[in-house]
């Protein structure tokens, strides 16, 4: 059975929309992971790992090797806002 011609472009149509947005929803979460797996079923410890990283290196994604915090590290801290505003309202 044939399958008419009119069929053909609105198929395309849809399914090339298809393709676009998957493409595009890859690249989104490939931009926002900075190209490493999506993580799921984060508990505290990858929550405050992540928060160690983005303090080292400026992403949440970022890691390094070296073993010794850079200085900044001493001073860009949330605690130390959150301390000082806790010491305001108190």
């Amino acid at each position: 059975m044939p399958l008419p011609f009119e069929s053909i472009i609105p198929f395309a149509i849809i399914s090339g929309m298809f393709v676009a947005t998957s493409i595009g929803i890859r690249y989104s979460h490939d931009k926002r992971n900075e190209g490493k797996a999506i993580r799921y079923s984060l508990d505290d410890w990858d929550r405050k790992m992540m928060s160690r990283d983005k303090q080292l290196t400026g992403t949440l994604r970022g890691q390094v090797d070296n073993p010794v915090a850079p200085p900044e590290f001493k001073t860009n801290s949330a605690w130390k806002v959150y301390d000082s505003l806790r010491n305001d309202f108190a």
